[in-house]
């Protein structure tokens, strides 16, 4: 699909949950051992061409007509471990969100109604057979949500400089889920001792519980995907978002206001400036 190849990457970040073969029944247990076993797992980019290409189709396909039987593989500690794709049930969670996020006359121009309405009864119709069916894989738009930070420490940071023309660089994390569990769980504590609800604790709250739908022995990764091309290699170099967001804890849980405003500033502004750029000419 080479003309799949020039269109832009979408500026994105991914949070995703490897499982243990283990936590998979049968057959599905069965499919996801000879995958990882071919050695072939396809890229974050063999994902987005495979989505792009069914946006570019006359008319667009909103979401896939099969659910994808690919996914991401990793090892861990000799456990092979599985990131499936669920691409088909990620594109009907993405379509609920659109509304929010385009104007009326440019989501008509890209998804028309009609075919928006199709992929929402497709979607009701499937809901009542899989009633508990999740994704494995969150997406965010031109940020990584401070919320997900929480997950993870400084230590875990992985950066990966550019390698040259053609060759963007890349930052990411990844914890065991019993260590990404348990930073939820004293992050919300500390959030509900020192300040009322807000956005965060309930950011928060959510992705706890989307987290103890999997294995315990998981392994949790959050990787900056897309906003890797949408931003400066020393912006990439130089973020230590997950350190603030630890910084800002700590500090609220010894009573040190000022400090965690301070962590606070510096997530914000650093984000800040990153949102700023998709309305951007």
């Amino acid at each position: 699909m080479p003309a799949v190849s020039s269109v832009p990457v979408p500026y994105a970040s991914y949070l995703r949950v490897y499982e243990p073969l283990a936590a998979f029944p049968e057959p599905e247990r069965g499919h996801w051992a000879r995958y990882a076993r071919r050695g072939t797992s396809p890229t974050a980019q063999d994902e987005l061409r495979r989505s792009l290409a069914d946006l570019l189709a006359t008319p667009p396909v909103a979401v896939p007509v099969h659910e994808s039987a690919d996914a991401f593989v990793v090892e861990v500690d000799g456990v092979v471990c599985v990131c499936p794709w669920r691409t088909r049930l990620r594109g009907w969670l993405a379509l609920e969100e659109l509304p929010g996020t385009l104007p009326p006359a440019v989501l008509d121009a890209a998804l028309p109604p009609v075919v928006r309405g199709q992929a929402e009864a497709d979607y009701e119709r499937w809901r009542e057979r899989n009633p508990d069916a999740r994704p494995w894989i969150r997406t965010a738009l031109w940020q990584v949500p401070v919320r997900w930070f929480a997950l993870f420490s400084d230590e875990e940071r992985d950066y990966v400089a550019s390698g040259g023309p053609g060759k963007a660089p890349g930052l990411r994390y990844r914890t065991p889920m019993v260590q990404a569990r348990r930073r939820v769980a004293r992050a919300l504590k500390t959030l509900r001792d020192a300040l009322d609800e807000g956005p965060l604790t309930e950011g928060l709250v959510d992705v706890g519980r989307w987290l103890e739908e999997f294995h315990p022995r998981s392994l949790v990764e959050l990787d900056y995907g897309g906003l890797v091309h949408a931003l400066p290699e020393e912006f990439l170099a130089e973020d230590r978002s997950a350190a603030d967001v630890a910084a800002g804890l700590a500090a609220l849980r010894s009573g040190d206001g000022a400090a965690a405003g301070e962590a606070y500033e510096r997530l914000d502004e650093r984000w800040r400036s990153v949102r700023n750029r998709q309305h951007a000419n």
